[in-house]
């Protein structure tokens, strides 16, 4: 295996790098771990919690959240760890392996359910969860880290987060869609979920192992003298404006969007009356129109620019979501409709929010002099995860507002007509809401690549 040298004084890479395809399919591989953690805990754990282990929503909410709350100090703390890496496969790569496959195994752990159902049951879950969290930051703050290491050039990264989030869609269509499937051919109930926490620990290794092994010939830039403490650290994220906007943007809208993967279940349960194949079809409808409109927002963005088309991006999630509200009096065909629509515009808020970090990561490089992506891709991560996290938070709090009704069997109990309201719109106002109040913070975000080329330009004040 060809091995780069350690990173030390090389220069960055040259500002019009252009990736090989090998790379961009190598880095992009990587998403079917960051996508399958992302989704399946969203889509599948607090109906878990609530539905076959028996735990009360509001309690069920608490357990979902906190552990990924606890990403809000370790991811900060992960990225400063792997800016000061170094080895011989440079500073990002090990954590993609070890990082990797302790998340895969920490999540088949998740499901494992040694104590059946009840406290104890609830109590492993969230004790499980929160390692797995751990882990997942040791690997996806370094993975984020990497594009603004690979090139300095305000296009390429375009594409290459296109790559990433064609891959991330489709780690989120296989497992998500297929996670109702497992469960179901396991056996339901705790079974069923033993072997769900085994399917996705498979791909979480196989994107863990592929994005090491395809980014072993890939550029690695430059790790130099980080901050000297972890306030000093944060005190230079916060002072680039940009970089704050677009974090508290899609902190904010990650919330909305774990609002509907938190849903999903529910609502194909009470709102579509479809418990059986009404989750495995709302995330075909989500995801795969998705896959097919990647290149229009990769096109969208040239035209329009990123900001732009971002905020396009936002309004057709808004947009679908509120209609969704009208699922209970419309044909089945039109709510799947109305979801691809979603699912569209979920994907253009992926591809430009991700192609606008780097470009906030080289805006600093050029402003300081310093390369410390890792600081601002733990930030980036931590806020992703806690929004992530408080989506389903949030979505459990209405239910238990709501007057949902827990259940130790493995299915979902009756519920009455203020529950089954309360699941309609924290699947569909909520994250509207959510969306739209994120999209507000990016009024100011003026990162141009006109900006971006003046600061990176040789004399420019620092």
């Amino acid at each position: 295996m060809d091995v780069p040298p350690p990173r030390a004084a090389a220069g960055p890479p040259s500002s019009r790098v252009v990736l090989p395809r090998r790379v961009h399919a190598g880095y992009a591989l990587g998403s079917l771990a960051t996508g399958a953690f992302g989704t399946v805990p969203g889509l599948v754990l607090l109906p878990y919690l609530t539905d076959t282990l028996g735990v009360a929503a509001g309690l069920a909410a608490l357990l979902v959240l906190l552990p990924k709350a606890w990403d809000v100090l370790v991811n900060p703390v992960a990225g400063r760890i792997s800016d000061r890496t170094r080895s011989r496969w440079g500073a990002r790569r090990p954590y993609l392996l070890a990082g990797g496959l302790a998340l895969a195994l920490l999540f088949a752990s998740i499901f494992a359910a040694p104590f059946g159902a009840g406290p104890a049951a609830a109590g492993y879950v969230a004790v499980a969860f929160l390692l797995t969290a751990t882990a997942f930051a040791f690997f996806q703050v370094p993975y984020v880290a990497m594009p603004a290491e690979l090139t300095d050039d305000y296009a390429e990264r375009t594409r290459l987060m296109t790559w990433r989030v064609a891959v991330l869609a489709l780690a989120i269509l296989v497992s998500g869609a297929l996670a109702p499937v497992v469960v179901s051919a396991g056996g339901d109930g705790v079974a069923g979920h033993r072997w769900l926490g085994l399917f996705v620990a498979v791909l979480i290794v196989l994107g863990a192992v592929g994005a090491f092994l395809g980014t072993r010939s890939a550029p690695t830039g430059v790790v130099v003298a980080s901050e000297p403490s972890l306030r000093a650290q944060l005190a230079v994220a916060a002072a680039n404006r940009p970089f704050r906007l677009l974090l508290i943007c899609f902190v904010v809208q990650s919330a909305g969007v774990a609002t509907v993967l938190a849903g999903v279940s529910y609502f194909a349960t009470h709102v579509l009356r479809s418990p059986d194949t009404g989750s495995t079809l709302l995330f075909a409808c989500f995801v795969g129109p998705a896959l097919l409109v990647m290149p229009l927002w990769s096109r969208a963005g040239a035209r329009l620019g990123k900001p732009r088309a971002f905020g396009y991006a936002s309004l057709l999630f808004a947009a679908g979501a509120l209609a969704l509200a009208a699922a209970p009096v419309l044909p089945a065909p039109l709510v799947y409709l109305v979801v691809a629509a979603i699912g569209c515009g979920y994907a253009g808020q992926q591809v430009f929010a991700l192609a606008m970090l780097p470009d906030c990561i080289g805006y600093d490089t050029a402003r300081t002099g310093r390369r410390q992506a890792g600081v601002f891709t733990g930030l980036w991560t931590a806020g992703e995860t806690f929004g992530l996290a408080l989506g389903p938070g949030i979505y459990g709090l209405v239910l238990q507002l709501t007057g949902y009704v827990s259940s130790s069997t493995g299915s979902a109990a009756a519920q009455s007509g203020t529950a089954r309201a309360g699941v309609l719109v924290g699947f569909t106002v909520l994250p509207a809401l959510l969306v739209g109040l994120g999209l507000l913070a990016m009024r100011g975000y003026d990162l141009t690549p006109e900006r971006l080329a003046a600061a990176s330009a040789p004399g420019a004040a620092r």
